[in-house]
């Protein structure tokens, strides 16, 4: 699948009914409407490092980085 505008491959699946190409992360089909069973993967909250802005609501992602603000890691507990 293209990105209409940048023409870059995206990641994407078949839907089991119409074959159409969709979105990887998409929970219909963009083509018959066929509901797309999506895999979550589950996050253990009680292991999640906090923003150390106290303004910010964020969480510390995998790249060492609030994921709402950008701010990174200082290294000290929220």
């Amino acid at each position: 699948m293209k990105c209409p505008h940048c023409g870059e491959t995206l990641p994407f699946i078949l839907c089991p009914e119409c074959k159409g190409e969709i979105p990887e992360k998409s929970r219909y089909c963009c083509w018959c409407g066929n509901p797309i069973r999506v895999e979550v993967k589950e996050t253990d909250l009680s292991e999640r490092k906090l923003c150390s802005d106290g303004n910010c609501i964020g969480a510390i992602n995998e790249k060492g980085v609030c994921n709402v603000c950008g701010k990174p890691d200082s290294g000290e507990p929220a």
